[in-house]
């Protein structure tokens, strides 16, 4: 078995990109998906790649799976109904929660306080104490906890939350309780906080701890019924999905912390966008993902993703690690509108989503979308997904019409300004995760993908001023790459907090090697040598009195080397460029972690074979598009006939079985030694 597997679950579309380890080479598979069962879809399309490579889902060694099974049961409410139990005194933790109020000035007046995922009901206060050094000073009362564990397994709820007053430096007391909990309620799945995040500050730990019991049983359910639809059909290589931070967890555990789960999904496009960088030679790259619903924007660094403490799921914010993904309303999708308040253009965030989908898909679309402006400008020609999908053009036009009607200007302007509008909503989400964040955006370049995102990328690369806009091989599919290609990942915490000053290294480095061997062995457990894993270790590090710490990651063989002074040097510069500022005073670690990785994939993308820079072989017809306020010639080519060093003069498109990129008419597009299309001003 030398195939990996890759698939990435979207709101509209199911990708899957199967990828040869001998030679790399790859088969890629569009198909739609299922909402009401994620794993119908997954199924549908495993069938149609393997009859496409001439394989058996036998001949499949590892399935990698990028998920949103977690993030919607959080968005849409349908998380399970969690028991928690707390220390005496704590019982409101959930409800107190933390005072930040989103929104301007009087945000408070209007702001509706999100329901807290356990109910005040379902939780209870048990005895026992430990203190802040993690020592007992009282014990837990047994029968107490046995009595409380009865009322809530008759209470009817469907996963039970144990977080203690320091429990994460000792969690003897939440592990007895978890051992009653088995005896008395095993139906009930349990999370520990000690387990699920060990860290200081009770709120953060018992809604980390609480959102990861929520999502358990859905995430649990779907990732057995997956396996077992997987096994019945023949697959017996392991199946892993993919975490909110870009690494892989086993099917097995994520079935014990979906919590890390929360933003799977875009992670997979970042972690491809990894790949296609380090291969194309770009190490700077803002990303650029724009689907049926959403765009989703990353920033990678010397091709490194920026990574996050807190994952964002709607209202929800917990102590995960993740990947610095953005999320805004503008997809393919999207709908456009004209409120009859004010008479201005809007565009989404809501969206037509794959049923009914676009009118331009002839599904029983009626309100015209970003997919029919994109149609009636001429920048999608009418056939889809290597011609097997026929667009309706006329019937995009008549969609967009009634807003061109609404707003008393020509149907092609509307078309342009639905498009306008929506690479502004892409721009500002850009703008959040670069400018915003300290970066330049005119150091980076921006890769789009996505079913749309080449569509756009260009348009969005004038705005930011970052060139080249890249549109890489399979954008339709990159997710699906990043999660076949990526590699395994697992971290642990623990809270620190002393200052500087009354640090030792070397007591700092004996804790981190003692979590680097518990990592390491949580890795060789699911069969990967310990030759092949690499160690990492994050700091959290503070000004003395802040309220919050900035994360710092270090290699152990430079830590060892420049000790806690080059981590304050680190830090300052750090703080400076996210704050503008830095200070004298004394500085303060907060968390320790570390990171074990699996080993990286290492196969040379495919290259392509060399042209003369000349891409009239690929040329499938002319064509018309809109551009400065008229239609103007332009050339609609085939991808899959593209060569190394082709220069295809704007304005153009350039087709392919899972997406099309547009070059605008005052750019240029050259095609790299792997087929990336790389998009510069003329």
């Amino acid at each position: 078995m030398t195939y990996r597997l890759g698939v990435d679950v979207g709101g509209t579309f199911t990708d899957l990109l199967l990828f040869n380890q001998e030679d790399g080479s790859f088969f890629r598979h569009k198909t739609p998906s299922t909402p009401h069962d994620s794993s119908e879809g997954i199924l549908n399309g495993l069938g149609a790649i393997c009859e496409k490579a001439g394989i058996t889902p036998a001949d499949i060694e590892f399935f990698l799976h990028g998920t949103t099974v977690a993030t919607n049961a959080v968005l849409e409410g349908k998380g399970a109904r969690v028991g928690l139990i707390t220390s005496e005194g704590y019982r409101q933790v959930m409800q107190i929660a933390r005072s930040f109020v989103p929104g301007g000035l009087a945000g408070w007046i209007v702001w509706p306080k999100p329901v807290p995922l356990a109910a005040l009901e379902d939780t209870f206060e048990v005895a026992g104490r430990m203190n802040a050094q993690g020592e007992e000073v009282r014990e837990i009362d047994e029968a107490q906890i046995r009595e409380v564990l009865a009322r809530l397994k008759d209470s009817g709820v469907q996963a039970l939350t144990v977080s203690l007053m320091n429990g994460y430096l000792n969690g003897a007391h939440e592990k007895r309780i978890g051992e009653l909990a088995a005896e008395i309620c095993p139906e009930l799945p349990v999370s520990l906080s000690h387990e699920v995040l060990p860290e200081m500050q009770e709120y953060e730990r018992t809604l980390t701890t609480v959102a990861n019991a929520a999502v358990r049983p859905v995430v649990g359910n779907y990732v057995r019924n997956l396996r077992s639809n997987l096994r019945s059909g023949g697959m017996a290589g392991s199946l892993s999905l993919l975490r909110s931070d870009g690494g892989l967890m086993s099917s097995e555990k994520s079935e014990e912390h979906p919590v890390a789960l929360l933003m799977s999904g875009p992670a997979g496009g970042v972690t491809g966008a990894l790949w296609v960088g380090k291969n194309a030679g770009i190490k700077n790259i803002l990303t650029l993902d724009v689907g049926g619903t959403s765009t989703d924007v990353a920033l990678i660094e010397n091709l490194e993703a920026r990574r996050v403490r807190t994952t964002e799921v709607g209202h929800l914010s917990v102590r995960a690690s993740a990947l610095d993904v953005k999320t805004v309303g503008a997809g393919g999708g999207s709908i456009a509108y004209v409120p009859e308040l004010t008479g201005a253009l809007r565009v989404g965030p809501e969206s037509a989503g794959a049923v009914p989908g676009p009118v331009a898909y002839n599904k029983g679309g009626t309100l015209p979308t970003v997919t029919d402006a994109n149609v009636v400008l001429g920048y999608l020609p009418e056939n889809l997904l290597g011609g097997t999908f026929k667009l309706d053009r006329e019937g995009a036009k008549a969609a967009v019409q009634t807003i061109a009607d609404k707003l008393g200007i020509d149907v092609m302007e509307a078309a342009r300004g639905i498009i306008d509008i929506v690479n502004e909503n892409m721009f500002g989400a850009l703008r959040m995760i670069s400018v915003q964040q300290g970066y330049d955006p005119r150091h980076f370049a921006v890769m789009g993908f996505g079913g749309a995102g080449p569509l756009h990328v260009n348009a969005v690369a004038k705005l930011m001023g970052s060139w080249p806009a890249v549109s890489p091989v399979s954008p339709g599919v990159l997710c699906a790459l990043g999660d076949a290609t990526t590699r395994m990942r697992t971290e642990t915490a623990r809270s620190y907090s002393k200052s500087f000053s009354s640090t030792e290294e070397a007591d700092v480095l004996t804790q981190l090697e003692e979590m680097a061997a518990q990592t390491t062995k949580e890795l060789t457990s699911e069969g990967i040598s310990a030759s092949d894993v690499t160690v990492e270790f994050e700091l959290d590090v503070r000004y003395e009195g802040q309220a919050f710490e900035v994360p710092l990651s270090i290699d152990p063989e430079t830590f060892k080397s420049g000790g806690l002074a080059a981590i304050i040097e680190r830090f300052d510069d750090e703080h400076e460029r996210l704050f503008t500022f830095k200070m004298d005073s004394e500085h303060e670690l907060v968390n320790l972690r570390a990171v074990a990785l699996g080993p990286v994939l290492d196969l040379e993308a495919q290259r392509l074979p060399e042209g003369n820079g000349d891409p009239i072989e690929a040329k499938v017809r002319d064509h018309q598009l809109w551009a400065d306020g008229k239609m103007v010639p332009a050339v609609i080519y085939d991808r899959s006939k593209l060569k190394a060093n082709d220069v295809i003069q704007g304005p153009a498109i350039v087709t392919e079985m899972d997406s099309t990129t547009l070059i605008e008419a005052d750019c240029t597009g050259t095609v790299d030694a792997y087929g990336n299309i790389l998009i510069n001003l003329k």
